[in-house]
């Protein structure tokens, strides 16, 4: 009797700029992996991603971490694109930035992802009249709102599901909930390690892309999906280390902060594209060329939480100038490339 086939789904980034979009396809094997030294490396077609020449057109998939699936696939196999494969040496292909991540001491780093998105349909957002020419009311119901009027049904329901999928893969989402404008969501997810929590979030963005796909609907994580008086994307990136943690101080927090204002244009440089557009001094950003941090200040750069300072200054911070297009890798590697600086 033939035994059960076990389709493995790899997920990699692609090499395409400013950033990468999310690859994936289907390897049927004989077992279920137990572990990642059981899934077996793969190759694809560079050439059609913007990571090889057609004359020379092979490249690797390296598995990195291994999720259950909430799919019609059994396994997903989140993977590193190497040049050459690991057997052979190993060389991370120059597009592969979780392979430029040094410092991933999961006791250490801790990091939240807060990732803003608007949920798209025939190029407006989700709820919005679909006569191009008019506009829903203005921002203030929506923000965690209730109710048809504020928030539509589609919406949620597709929020939902994306909940229980990330849930069911092992993805560690922490909540979520209706943004500021109409057709915009937000959920939280964490990692302990710059690797492990960059992991997670790109993996709930594949679960939330394939999620809305079922419906029909897009995801758009541009900084800013619609122009005017309305809400940007983000993705707020909070961060921790152990001194932070069980120490804290408010000498040492300040501290901290102020060691990410001679990097800031260099953090900007890594906090996604078209950045600009959301960063402007309004909506509850500080303006893209200047760097402040205050407390339980969502106009800052960086926000010290009042949790925080409540709690002997012992806690984490929030970096509010992440876009939502943002790769999380490039993120977490700046964020621990300052702090140890």
């Amino acid at each position: 009797m033939e035994s059960k086939k076990v389709l493995l789904e790899y997920v990699w980034l692609d090499g395409y700029q400013p950033e990468p979009t999310l690859r994936s396809k289907i390897k049927i094997t004989d077992r279920y992996c137990t572990n990642l030294s059981e899934v077996p490396e793969w190759g694809f077609d560079g050439s059609s991603t913007q990571q090889a020449e057609g004359s020379s057109s092979d490249c690797i998939l390296k598995p990195v971490r291994l999720y259950d699936s909430p799919f019609e696939s059994d396994q997903i196999v989140l993977c590193e694109v190497y040049s050459v494969s690991s057997m052979a040496g190993g060389i991370p292909h120059n597009t592969n930035t979780r392979s430029r991540i040094t410092q991933d001491n999961q006791k250490e780093y801790w990091f939240g992802f807060e990732q803003e998105y608007t949920l798209m349909k025939n190029g407006r957002p989700l709820e919005w009249p679909s006569d191009a020419t008019m506009y829903p009311k203005e921002q203030g119901d929506y923000y965690c709102g209730v109710g048809a009027a504020n928030i539509g049904a589609t919406g949620r329901q597709i929020m939902h599901e994306h909940t229980a999928n990330c849930l069911k893969a092992g993805v560690s989402i922490h909540g979520t909930n209706a943004e500021v404008m109409l057709g915009q969501w937000e959920y939280q997810v964490f990692g302990r390690g710059a690797k492990k929590a960059a992991d997670n979030a790109w993996m709930a963005r594949y679960i939330l892309l394939r999620t809305a796909e079922q419906h029909g609907v897009d995801v758009d994580i541009s900084p800013k999906p619609i122009k005017g008086d309305w809400n940007g994307n983000g993705m707020h990136t909070n961060f921790s280390n152990n001194k932070m943690r069980n120490e804290g101080g408010e000498e040492y927090i300040r501290s901290l902060c102020d060691k990410f204002e001679p990097t800031h244009m260099e953090h900007i440089a890594d906090y996604g594209s078209k950045n600009d557009e959301r960063l402007t001094g309004l909506h509850e950003t500080q303006h893209i060329s200047k760097f402040s941090y205050g407390v339980s200040d969502r106009g800052a750069s960086i926000r010290i939480p009042m949790n925080l300072t409540q709690n002997n200054w012992k806690g984490y911070l929030e970096d509010r100038r992440p876009a939502g297009n943002a790769d999380p890798y490039k993120v977490t590697n700046r964020i621990v490339t300052t702090l140890e600086s």
